[in-house]
């Protein structure tokens, strides 16, 4: 069961990323009416998930291959994601326009990708340390 991990990781990292990718391209190049469905979308918080979806990308790749740079790649995303929601607060402080919807999302995202680096360290940075 324990090879199995790595490739239920990946498959479950890639579908986030490919969810992500696609949201996120459909906003930025309005494909599809997605961007009138976002409402007031941030730009740079879309575009923040954009950088993210194609580093979810080569961190399931990471995960199939047991590469040690997976975890570094989904700390730099939580990064990413952390500095953009620092600019949504600042954003919203500051009386821009922005769905409500976004800061749950960016927690959700936040989370999801702090937890998939966590399991990235302990799966294989670690265990090849």
């Amino acid at each position: 069961m324990k090879k199995y991990i790595p490739y239920i990781l990946a498959t479950l990292l890639a579908g986030f990323g490919l969810l992500t990718l696609f949201l996120s391209t459909s906003v930025i190049f309005d494909f599809f009416g997605i961007r009138a469905k976002e409402g007031n979308y941030v730009l740079f918080v879309v575009w923040s998930n954009f950088i993210s979806s194609i580093l979810y990308l080569f961190a399931a790749y990471g995960f199939t291959k047991n590469k040690k740079w997976t975890a570094t790649l989904l700390g730099i995303s939580t990064l990413i994601l952390i500095g953009a929601f620092i600019g949504l607060k600042s954003h919203i402080n500051s009386g821009g326009i922005y769905e409500t919807k976004t800061v749950g999302a960016m927690i959700f995202r936040i989370s999801v990708t702090f937890v998939f680096a966590i399991l990235a360290y302990f799966t294989i940075t670690k265990k090849k340390l």
